[in-house]
């Protein structure tokens, strides 16, 4: 319980300090809904057992729990597992937590809730996630060579970088309240990635679908069920109007 706790609080944390620094920075940008899209929640679980599972648990979701998005247990055990997992196992992560503390300062958080964790007037945590794994940078002077526009200071690497490549922010000089201020006016491609920049978007939209999905699997279930619920509260509420008024007709 006491691990659980801590988990939950450093992904808080972590959320709510991304969150204030959205406030202060970049605005998030709004992140594709693709949690009912299969292939999309299958490729973002590839991309999250291949570049987030290094180092980020996912302490409170079975890999057997992807067939729910359309795998096969075969298809988990050939693609999905390490070496030594098992399909019933949940997802835990590759690192060790005594090299991680020492090399980031801090456990990566789990990321089981991440997606659900935080939301206000910037966006929801999706969107935040979205802008967050777009807006990465070289930065010379930090620790991990890498800095983040949603998230400045940020410890974390750019895991994806090797897809994006190298970009450099832009900014322009504009007058804030009478006060002279940069601000954000887009990005200049350093080094080509693996993907072009609208392929790099759709695989971030895809994982961040995965981590939506993830955060309640049975979201899209209660959704589909609800709808059909109040449809059937609204033909009943039809019948017994009408049986009402036919049981009242003839008293005075």
């Amino acid at each position: 319980m006491k691990k659980l706790i801590l988990i939950l609080l450093a992904a808080f944390g972590i959320a709510s300090g991304a969150h204030a620094a959205a406030a202060g920075g970049i605005a998030w940008d709004k992140a594709p809904n693709n949690t009912t899209d299969l292939p999309a929640l299958q490729n973002g679980a590839k991309l999250f057992v291949n570049y987030c599972l290094n180092c980020h648990s996912a302490a409170f979701m079975r890999y057997n729990r992807l067939r729910d998005i359309g795998l096969t247990e075969q298809q988990i055990k050939d693609n999905l597992l390490f070496t030594t997992d098992k399909v019933g196992d949940t997802m835990k992560a590759a690192i060790d937590p005594k090299q991680a503390k020492e090399w980031f300062g801090a456990n990566p958080p789990d990321l089981t809730v991440i997606a659900r964790s935080r939301s206000g007037n910037a966006g929801t945590g999706a969107d935040y996630i979205y802008t967050y794994l777009r807006t990465y940078y070289r930065d010379s002077t930090k620790a991990t060579g890498w800095n983040n526009l949603a998230f400045p200071n940020v410890g974390m690497p750019h895991a994806m970088w090797e897809l994006q490549g190298d970009r450099e922010p832009q900014f322009d000089t504009r007058d804030v309240h009478g006060h002279e201020a940069k601000v954000f006016a887009g990005w200049k491609q350093v080094s080509a990635g693996t993907m072009t920049p609208l392929q790099y978007d759709q695989a971030v939209g895809d994982l961040v679908g995965y981590l939506q999905w993830m955060g309640e699997p049975e979201q899209n279930t209660r959704v589909r069920i609800g709808v059909w619920v109040l449809l059937f509260l609204g033909v009943l509420t039809f019948f017994t109007w009408r049986l009402n008024a036919a049981f009242w007709k003839d008293i005075h």
